[in-house]
């Protein structure tokens, strides 16, 4: 023990070390264990159930993690049309293709948007940081602008406070507003907490509604604003 009573610090799983090294998420750091391309001390570890303290050294593929980075999240106004994805499959435009000429580090996601919605995601050089920002115990509200072709009631609207659910799927408590009416279509403003797939689309779908334009104004405490479309912003520590 050290003077100032410090105690070393723990053992930790190797999946959640890779991941705060922004190296991967860490259900990747999970799949790349099993794969073979993780040693510990020299040898080579199969599991991902294994502790491993800071004085271990840990290399992928041969090289050493690197040394952790600060953490570091960032503002990304996304353009529709992109996949929020590292490799796709079907070849289309991917968001970490756009980032790489920002200067940024390797960063990951937090969560995803539809390949067609536009505005706020969140990333981050942290893989912990990302994987607590997802479980659904944090809770953070999103909030969309939504342009979608019908007709609706605010009373309509305000009955999906109470959740809803469609074709066996459940969906919690929805705050919807009907902002205007643009010709055939209307302008919602609508906040949710679950996230799940389609959930908006899916939704307003359920009242007649035919969703032509998502966008994602605000993810928790974190703001579009006037960000221009393909914009990135640092988040100053705090």
């Amino acid at each position: 023990m050290s003077e100032s009573g410090d105690q070393p610090a723990p053992a930790e799983r190797l999946a959640k070390i890779m991941a705060r090294h922004g190296l991967c998420s860490r259900r990747e750091a999970e799949q790349w264990i099993r794969d073979g391309r993780v040693a510990v001390n020299g040898h080579k570890v199969m599991t991902p159930a294994f502790n491993v303290a800071a004085s271990d050294e840990v290399t992928v593929d041969g090289a050493p993690l690197a040394p952790k980075r600060a953490t570091r999240i960032w503002l990304y106004h996304k353009p529709a049309g992109l996949v929020v994805t590292e490799h796709d499959p079907e070849g289309r435009p991917t968001v970490f293709e756009k980032l790489a000429g920002e200067g940024l580090p390797r960063v990951l996601s937090v969560g995803r948007l539809d390949i067609n919605t536009e505005g706020l995601l969140l990333l981050t050089n942290d893989g912990g940081l990302k994987r607590v920002l997802e479980l659904p115990v944090t809770g953070w509200l999103r909030r969309y602008r939504v342009r979608a072709h019908g007709t609706v009631t605010q009373a309509q609207l305000d009955a999906l406070k109470a959740g809803i659910e469609i074709e066996g799927i459940k969906y919690g408590s929805i705050e919807a507003t009907l902002e205007r009416v643009q010709g055939s279509n209307v302008w919602l403003l609508v906040g949710l907490r679950e996230g799940k797939n389609r959930e908006v689309k899916n939704v307003l779908g359920a009242l007649g509604l035919e969703v032509n334009r998502l966008i994602r104004v605000s993810f928790g405490p974190f703001q579009l604003g006037d960000m221009p479309i393909g914009a990135v912003e640092v988040v100053r520590s705090r």
